[in-house]
């Protein structure tokens, strides 16, 4: 029934149009084209601002929502704060008081470590001292050592042989007695009394007897080789010193007698020179031993301090881990109550900048909700505005929507009671940069802009005042706009299709009652695919196509009639000049003549509303308003 009724209306917009020009008097047509390009701008614009009208409304909707939640957050983040503010002062109090208690053991830890140092430096003192009686002690022994391991080695050169050798002789030479009697002094071996046979009365001290029974001992050598040479007895070595300054008892003299004499006689004298070294070390050797306990003692005790200081520093440790945790926390505290504080600032400024914006947004979404039920019908309306009513008067064009409005709602075909097209299709901020650009301040050229920007086809603008020429050429200054005429001469062809390709717009003057075949391509829009680019053929030429490419066309032809097949192929529209429009354009001027400085403010104001306008259109869409509150 929907489809019926908008089917039904359309043709009726079509016969009203018919019987408007023949009122009028002005050479209009409607044709089966034009009526399906009703039907495809219907379609196009209808699907449009549905979604641009649902998509308004979601974010009014939504950042109603988050104003809303931002309240209810504020309550939330006060309570918040308030069980924050006794915790942190908590913190702050444990936090002091075991600063205290990591400053009083910090300096007793301070005072055991200096005690500590001080008998280090004592026990490195006696350690330095002890070592240095251990090296003059091995300094000393030193020269004896070679004599006796020399000895040592002699001794262990004799074999049983040797020994059995010695033993052997009746008579031995005299420096095998000798040293066989220096032996038996080391080893205390008595002599034997004999008759002295210079004197037979008398006797005397016979060592060989007692040296053959020692030789013969199993264990000479064993008793040689283990002889206790740190503790000689005075008296051996006192026996046997005389012995060193013999004749007979040096040791080359021993070494010719005999072999195994020899190496005794070294052994005797090893042991008398390692014994005058040691009774000389003696006394060192009791000094370092007693140092060496000293040092052993004062290690102890050290060690027992160490201990004490490393409890002492471990439990320092623990209390500075302790106390960088409630440091932490403290920190943790103090963030957690200044994100708080700045996030309920943000959130009470932001209630207080919006919340006159609340009830603004409340209607906006209600009124898009209402909008977008009339969309069935103002869009309706719109494109037949577009189609149809272009080359008419304003007054002819309101009379004949608000036929189309009568229609629409005697059918319930959903529409606004006072239908405009500027609230269906305009955009304030695209409107007011138009009226900056220079286009009349009027519904009837604010309209024609509209449907510019909205219909299909290219414009052809009847404008015998030239009032659309001038804004046109303002408004596409800046984007190196190519003016035309086609009945001026020139390379025409080579400007259009630098335009063409380069996407410039062009704006084509004094157009007459016929338009040049040459423009065809253009206002059928006949573009194709060529390689995966959108090509046009223009004359003789295939140009790549350029999306930015625009088309004006402006006649001063006060009453043109353009022949169905012209007029299908563009958007007619009548710019004539309104009473309101001309009102407008005189104030302006005798403003700028009479008070300039008005003139100068009022532009300066027209300027600042537009520019406000036009940020506070992308600050919505950008932040898509929902988001104000987040990104806070």
């Amino acid at each position: 029934v929907y489809k019926f009724h908008i089917a039904h209306t359309l043709y009726c917009m079509a016969v009203s149009v018919v019987f408007g020009c023949r009122e009028l008097g002005r050479h209009t047509y409607v044709t089966p084209t034009s009526y399906l390009e009703l039907i495809y701008t219907y379609n196009e614009l209808l699907g449009a601002q549905r979604s641009n009208v649902q998509q308004l409304q979601r974010r009014y909707e939504v950042g109603l929502e988050k104003l809303l939640t931002a309240e209810g957050e504020v309550n939330v983040m006060k309570q918040e704060l308030i069980e924050l503010q006794p915790k942190l002062i908590e913190t702050g109090k444990e936090v002091e008081e075991t600063l205290r208690v990591v400053d009083a053991q910090t300096k007793e830890a301070a005072a055991k470590k200096e005690v500590v140092e001080g008998e280090e430096a004592i026990a490195a003192e006696k350690a330095a001292a002890a070592k240095a009686i251990k090296d003059e002690c091995e300094g000393e022994l030193a020269v004896a050592m070679p004599m006796l391991e020399s000895a040592l080695t002699a001794l262990n050169t004799l074999t049983k042989a040797d020994i059995t050798e010695v033993r052997s002789m009746k008579n031995p030479p005299a420096p095998v007695k000798v040293t066989m009697e220096a032996v038996c002094q080391l080893l205390n071996v008595k002599p034997k009394k004999v008759n002295d046979p210079a004197n037979p009365t008398k006797k005397m001290d016979d060592y060989w007897g007692p040296s053959q029974a020692l030789l013969g001992d199993t264990t000479f050598m064993t008793q040689l080789q283990e002889y206790d040479k740190d503790n000689i007895s005075p008296a051996y070595i006192q026996a046997v010193r005389p012995y060193l300054d013999k004749p007979e008892f040096q040791s080359d003299t021993v070494k010719k007698a005999s072999k195994a004499a020899y190496g005794l006689c070294c052994w005797v004298r090893a042991m008398e020179a390692y014994d005058k070294v040691a009774k000389v070390v003696a006394p060192k050797k009791a000094k370092l031993q007693q140092a060496e306990g000293e040092y052993y003692t004062l290690m102890e005790g050290l060690a027992a301090k160490k201990a004490e200081l490393g409890a002492v520093v471990a439990a320092l440790q623990a209390l500075n881990d302790k106390l960088a945790s409630m440091q932490a926390r403290r920190q943790q505290l103090e963030e957690e109550v200044a994100l708080c504080k700045t996030k309920l600032e943000r959130a009470t400024k932001l209630i207080g900048g919006l919340g006159g914006e609340k009830t603004r947004w409340s209607e906006v979404a209600k009124k898009l909700a209402a909008d977008y039920t009339n969309l069935t019908g103002d869009v309706l309306l719109s494109a037949g505005f577009i189609a149809y009513l272009g080359p008419y008067t304003a007054a002819y064009r309101e009379r004949a929507v608000g036929q189309w409005v009568e229609r629409c709602r005697s059918v319930s075909i959903p529409c606004s009671e006072h239908f405009k097209l500027v609230t269906v299709l305009g955009q304030p901020v695209t409107i007011r940069s138009w009226l900056l650009d220079g286009l009349p301040n009027d519904s009837l050229s604010i309209d024609n802009a509209i449907v510019i920007s909205k219909a299909r086809r290219w414009p052809l603008m009847i404008d015998p005042q030239g009032q659309a020429n001038k804004w046109i050429k303002t408004m596409e200054k800046k984007n190196q706009l190519e003016v035309v005429k086609l009945s001026g001469g020139g390379d025409i062809i080579r400007q259009l299709e630098n335009a063409v390709q380069f996407g410039f717009p062009v704006l084509i003057e004094d157009i007459g009652e016929e338009l040049d075949p040459i423009l065809e391509p253009l206002l059928l829009k006949a573009i194709f695919k060529q390689g995966g680019v959108n090509c046009i053929r223009l004359g003789d030429s295939t140009l790549e196509y350029s999306s930015s490419f625009r088309l004006y066309m402006t006649t001063k032809l006060r009453s043109p009639h353009y022949l169905p097949e012209v007029s299908v192929k563009v958007t007619l529209l009548n710019f004539g000049i309104t009473r309101e429009g001309l009102e407008d354009q005189l104030l302006g001027i005798v403003v700028a003549q009479e008070r300039p400085e008005l003139e100068e403010e009022k532009a300066r104001l027209v300027l600042a509303g537009a520019e406000n306008a036009r940020q506070l259109k992308e600050i919505e869409a950008s932040s898509n308003i929902s988001d104000t509150h987040g990104r806070g």
